[in-house]
Order: C-alpha cells, then structure tokens, then sequence
C-alpha cells in the first residue's frame, strides 16, 4: 500500500511552495495576491455574486472573505451594489479596471504555473492528479 502520510506531506510542501511562487511573481508584477486573483476569477465566473457565495466557494469565513472584498473595493478592482432580493447582503461584480487586471494576472499567473510544471509533470500525470484531488476535494467537502 502507498504511504499515505508521505503522499500528504510531500502535497502539502509541493503546494506551499509552488503557491508562495506564483503569488511571489503576481505581487511583483500587479501588487496582486494570488488569494486575490482566486476571488476575481470567481467573481468573473459568476458575473455577479456575494460575499458568501465567495466565502462558500473558497472554504473560508464569510469575516475573512468581507475582509479580502473590502480589500478587491478598495483597489477598484470590484463594487458593491445594493441587493435587490436581500437587504442583508450586497452584490459584489468586477470593475472594468478589475477585469482588466484580472485578463493580465490570468496569462502570467498560467506562464508561471506552466513554466514550473513543464518538464517535471507530464499532461498525462496533471490530468491524472487533477481528477485524482477533484475527487478528494469533492468527497472532503462532503464532510465539512
């Protein structure tokens, strides 16, 4: 049998690294965090969504998500508008400056990821991976 706990520990380490990279280049190049561009990129998915749409997607407290929003406003990379169907909660949409970023951030953050994975994963390993933690995502978040 595969040892489990090596499999973990070396995922963990592979991801830290390979994160603190691409979020390394992204704030050199934009002053955007890779945390950042993740919530542009949902939000340019959705088109329009809220804060706990964010929050729910991404796994973290709706406070940890307000915070990182106020943070996308801030910049002018997002609004947030009025709620039609609840009061309790607003809508949250990108800027044009936002979308703009968001086309720039999106080809260096692939070039990075790419020019890292290359030549060590082959596409038949990243497809394999890709389902392979799709399916432990999708059987973890059944837990949560």
């Amino acid at each position: 049998m595969a040892d489990v706990g090596e499999f973990f520990i070396r995922l963990v380490r592979a991801e830290t690294l390979l994160y603190n990279a691409v979020d390394a280049r992204l704030q050199a190049d934009f002053g955007l965090s890779l945390g950042q561009l993740q919530f542009l990129q949902i939000v340019a998915r959705r088109g329009t969504t809220r804060v706990l749409d964010l929050a729910t997607e991404v796994g973290i407290t709706v406070g940890a998500t307000s915070k990182a929003v106020d943070r996308l406003v801030e910049r002018g990379w997002a609004e947030r508008a009025a709620n039609p169907d609840d009061r309790r909660s607003s809508l949250l949409t990108l800027t044009r400056s936002g979308s703009a970023l968001l086309m720039r951030a999106t080809r260096v953050f692939e070039a990075e990821l790419t020019a890292r994975l290359r030549g060590v994963v082959t596409d038949a390993e990243l497809t394999r991976t890709t389902a392979a933690l799709a399916a432990l995502h999708a059987s973890l978040a059944v837990d949560r």
